[in-house]
């Protein structure tokens, strides 16, 4: 199974074909929500990925709800690319590629805990252009389309501009990472301490839904490493719509993953920059 992702000449998008995408990406997650919800808090049977250093489940809910959005893919727009965790990549006559996370946070899935979403990002060639994290049993939907300068939450409550603090810095943030191990490596672990010790509050857990707690304001930083990109493409344009930055550690693209950085703002990003980017990485 091929996890590779190839960047390509960039399909241009008008906004009317966003608009169109963005409701269609809307049926992908309602497709997905209804094949994931009922396993939800249910017995069961996980599979280790094994390959890693931790455990690494997989579900018949992972597995499922990727393939209900591939078919819906497939037959709205063929020529679309797919690349996705359980399945791997489709490769695609457009340059237009849907990548998918049908559970990030399978850990805390299995766990009983709703910090895990459904990421469906669309990319078009050159960055993602479109991205929905939904979380299935609290039923809130994060979406992201910085063409239309849309950053929107759907919840039980109705519709929600998303905006990112402003004007928060180091000295007050608060930064969210999923596990320690994730910054056991030599240099990167004393980077990160030395982040720790700059910002307000630091915690633990949390995986898609911490992203998106940076898009509503209650949050100001995720720093991450070892991401695939599935794992972050849908998450950038909820960010960056709703006034973040998401970038690697040097400051480079974070389409393809790796050590991710997400900030509240363009300020608060130099800052970690600065502390986290090396030369020699």
């Amino acid at each position: 199974m091929s996890h590779s992702f190839d960047f390509r000449t960039p399909q241009a998008v008008s906004d009317d074909e966003a608009r169109e995408l963005l409701a269609f990406a809307h049926t992908l997650a309602d497709a997905s929500r209804s094949v994931i919800k009922p396993y939800f808090r249910t017995e069961l049977q996980p599979d280790d990925k094994e390959g890693r250093a931790y455990y690494d489940p997989v579900t018949d809910a992972d597995r499922e709800a990727e393939t209900a959005i591939r078919r819906l893919i497939n037959d709205a727009y063929p020529a679309h690319g797919i690349l996705g965790e359980e399945h791997g990549y489709e490769h695609g006559k457009s340059a237009l590629t849907w990548v998918l996370d049908p559970i990030d946070g399978t850990r805390a899935f299995v766990a009983g805990k709703p910090t895990w979403g459904t990421l469906i990002a669309l990319h078009d060639g050159a960055k993602p252009i479109l991205g929905i994290m939904d979380q299935p049993y609290t039923e809130e939907r994060y979406s992201g389309v910085q063409q239309l300068d849309h950053a929107q939450l759907d919840d039980r409550n109705g519709n929600h501009v998303l905006a990112t603090r402003s004007h928060t810095r180091l000295s007050t943030a608060r930064m969210s990472s999923t596990h320690p191990s994730m910054f056991d490596k030599p240099g990167i672990k004393e980077r990160y301490a030395q982040l720790q010790d700059s910002v307000q509050l630091d915690m633990f857990g949390g995986d898609c839904y911490a992203y998106c707690m940076v898009a509503l304001g209650t949050m100001d930083l995720v720093v991450e490493a070892g991401l695939a990109p599935y794992d972050i493409q849908a998450l950038i344009p909820i960010i960056e719509a709703a006034g973040g930055c998401v970038s690697t550690w040097d400051g480079g693209p974070a389409d393809l993953g790796g050590k991710i950085v997400a900030s509240a703002n363009k300020e608060l990003h130099a800052e970690v920059l600065a502390i986290l980017s090396d030369p020699e990485d």
